[in-house]
């Protein structure tokens, strides 16, 4: 598929034409070659990329989807909401909603391409929990990383809650790196306990996930650069879990870390 015919079918909530196995995609660094077309094509239309999507970072669900390696894609100003602990969001021209429960960086500057974990916190404002809304055009979330990073990343939308500033938190990157992957996180659907994780899930922790893909991204071929302003959240703590419309998901952490709550319509 084309560039033009992904966007379409990202507009349009359609499944991808299903593909005799050796039609498929296999090649990820063609995959994003024609991830970055998309967003051109998306910039061109009047969208602006406001931050990025880290996905698969989370080793406890790589077998489950056959993805092995983290994967990123952009997040647009139409698929961010901001606000301060809930939310309502649309699922109106998604594919397949499922949800994750993340946690979400603003960086203050732009980090060194190499940057140690030290450079990296130096480089952070606030961070903030986030809901990411994945969805996927391939029928009955069936792909393989090249697929997914072709599909966005999976990307659909991004709820991020009340900023706190780092410097509020911790005053080290080691100090900030350790506080995240030991947080425990409880997931919710309704009163409803359904997953629980830990920031450790999360290639060890969320910072680790952040620094990783600063490292992925310099690496990339035409890939844009993180800039101050940016968002980038980092992975989910648990399994993408299904959505439907009617429902209300937060959750809940055992740090003073902001909570968060999403109703969908």
């Amino acid at each position: 598929m084309t560039p033009e015919t992904l966007l379409s079918h990202a507009d349009d909530a359609t499944f991808w034409p299903g593909e005799e196995d050796h039609h498929r995609r296999h090649n990820v660094p063609s995959a994003y070659r024609d991830a970055l077309a998309v967003r051109g094509l998306r910039v061109a239309r009047g969208e602006q990329p406001v931050g990025f999507k880290v996905g698969f970072t989370n080793r406890t669900i790589w077998e489950r989807y056959g993805v092995f390696a983290p994967i990123w894609g952009t997040v647009w100003n139409t698929t961010l909401t901001r606000c301060e602990n809930e939310a309502t969001l649309d699922l109106n021209g998604i594919s397949q909603p499922r949800l994750e429960p993340e946690v979400a960086f603003c960086m203050s500057a732009t980090p060194p391409a190499n940057a140690s974990l030290e450079e990296l916190f130096n480089c952070i404002e606030w961070l903030a929990p986030s809901f990411e809304v994945v969805q996927s055009h391939c029928l009955d979330w069936k792909f393989n990383a090249a697929e997914a990073v072709a599909d966005g990343a999976l990307h659909a939308h991004l709820l991020v809650g009340k900023p706190t500033p780092v410097l509020h938190i911790a005053r080290s990157g080691a100090d900030l790196n350790n506080l995240l992957a030991q947080t425990h996180l409880k997931l919710y659907l309704g009163q409803e306990l359904i997953d629980e994780g830990t920031g450790s899930n999360v290639l060890d922790g969320p910072l680790r996930a952040l620094l990783h893909f600063v490292h992925e991204l310099a690496t990339c071929p035409d890939a844009p650069s993180l800039q101050a302003g940016s968002i980038v959240t980092t992975g989910t703590w648990t399994d993408a879990w299904p959505i439907r419309e009617g429902e209300t998901w937060h959750y809940e952490t055992d740090t003073s870390f902001a909570s968060l709550r999403v109703a969908f319509r």
